[in-house]
């Protein structure tokens, strides 16, 4: 979130239809159906990488059905706004991908201990549930919250996150877990015609190629994988013709050693969206520094927590602020929040019908992580950046290498734990856990004169580690 104090970046007025106008159907439908395309691989992927890693196939197509339910409902919630709860900006809500990694290690805890599909998801939404109420709590603390969650933590805890999602995707590059070709060059081809593809489509200035292009690359291996027989239509599973959202259709469990590593990851979760709506309250050509601007936060992030609190209870993995939707809105020119209500309307429809999550449930693993290493990197990036920002001088750098040191150490050499308690062992053995901890603690606990220091040794003017700004938060 930018600081109230520092100077505010413009943008160019290029918007056709502001915040409250309200453009015609035909316009509105256009512009959302495009929010819809640069979120819809977003929305969807989380669901299919967990569902695919945990052994949950036989629930992938309604799970699916039910992230695009509720982000449908979130983004209507975000944009209509009730009471003190909603943004009022055109703020597109979708499954998070910084969930995964902990959500994954929660599931494969209960399979460690022999827990089928049902107690796996009952556990998996009944902590996020209970968890997201701390990012409701939060919200309304956004200012204090920043004091502790600083840039350097927020940084190393998203550079985190997305290492350690890396080997999630090369697995699936290379076939899947437990793929009997692991490693097959056909299943490394496939992977490649994906990542080259979407690599191609962002060499091009037409921006709808770009928006695109992870859609187009996915479409593409889906259509050759299909033509070199490795997509079985017949195996297509039996599925109703509408999902019926049911609340806790799984039941409702709740794990401590599970639930923390959960809750670390909600503790940063507002400052990233707190980013995005900043940077969509710019494009919109909104106030970004006083009264109503603070309350926009403040009301867009308890949109947010309440939102996953709501995903958790529909059966479907947290919620937050989509940031590419902002480069839509640039795109287009339609910053009107109405807008959202038609993107709402066909993530809804879309939801109910699994027959959508039965086909991309088909979709052969090595296809999705040609597009899945981009995305998992591309979050690994955000965070370098957060930390550039911040600055890489002695006392920042000593908290990220010690950080990512203990979290990527414990990911590689598990058996560092095997002496700790179990419970101990259980919290400790998610990387994002580890090195959140580590920053958190370094940077309460070293003190801010080693930055005081780097200023005396070095000039700004020359120095190599000068922070350059970005002025754009949606690049």
């Amino acid at each position: 979130m930018s600081d109230a104090q520092a100077p505010q970046p413009r943008y160019k007025s290029d918007l056709i239809y502001g915040l409250e106008d309200r453009p015609h159907f035909t316009a509105a439908m256009f512009a959302a159906l495009q929010h819809v395309l640069a979120s819809f691989v977003g929305i969807i992927t989380p669901t299919l990488i967990v569902g695919g890693v945990l052994g949950l196939e036989s629930e992938v197509p309604y799970l699916v059905s039910m992230a695009l339910f509720v982000s449908g409902l979130g983004t209507f919630v975000q944009a209509r706004r009730f009471g003190p709860v909603g943004s009022g900006l055109l703020c597109l809500q979708g499954t998070s991908f910084s969930f995964i990694s902990v959500i994954l290690s929660a599931g494969f805890m209960v399979k460690a201990r022999g827990g089928g599909t049902d107690e796996i998801l009952s556990t998996i939404f009944g902590i996020c549930f209970f968890a997201a109420f701390i990012e409701v709590v939060l919200s309304q603390f956004i200012g204090k919250l920043r004091k502790l969650i600083t840039p350097v933590v927020t940084g190393t805890i998203i550079t985190l996150m997305g290492l350690s999602l890396i080997k999630v995707a090369v697995t699936d590059m290379a076939g899947g877990y437990g793929a009997a070709d692991l490693g097959a060059a056909s299943n490394m081809g496939l992977a490649a015609l994906v990542l080259l593809t979407i690599v191609v489509l962002n060499r091009f200035n037409n921006p709808f190629l770009r928006l695109g292009s992870i859609v187009i690359g996915l479409t593409l291996g889906f259509i050759v994988a299909w033509w070199l027989g490795r997509v079985d239509l017949a195996a297509l599973p039996q599925v109703p013709l509408v999902s019926v959202p049911v609340p806790f259709k799984y039941g409702f469990s709740f794990d401590w050693v599970a639930f923390i590593p959960v809750a670390v990851i909600f503790l940063i979760s507002p400052l990233e969206a707190a980013g995005d709506l900043t940077a969509n309250s710019m494009i919109s050509q909104q106030p970004v520094k006083g009264p109503l601007y603070i309350k926009r936060i403040k009301s867009g992030l308890l949109a947010d927590g309440l939102n996953s609190v709501m995903a958790a209870t529909f059966n479907s993995l947290p919620m937050v602020t989509f940031a590419q939707n902002n480069g839509v809105i640039q795109l287009t020119g339609v910053a009107s929040r109405y807008v959202a209500y038609f993107i709402a309307g066909l993530l809804v429809l879309l939801g109910l019908f699994p027959m959508i999550g039965a086909v991309l449930q088909l979709m052969p693993k090595p296809v999705l992580g040609g597009a899945t290493l981009i995305m998992f990197g591309t979050v690994a990036v955000a965070g370098i950046k957060i930390l550039a920002e911040a600055g890489l001088h002695r006392r920042n750098v000593l908290i990220v290498a010690i950080s990512l040191g203990m979290g990527l150490g414990v990911a590689a050499v598990p058996e560092v734990l095997r002496e700790l308690p179990k419970a101990l062992h259980n919290i400790f053995e998610s990387p994002i856990t580890v090195g959140a901890f580590c920053a958190i603690l370094l940077n309460i606990f070293l003190p801010e004169e080693f930055m005081e220091l780097e200023e005396d040794e070095f000039d700004p003017e020359a120095s190599t580690l000068k922070v350059m700004q970005d002025p754009d938060p949606t690049k």
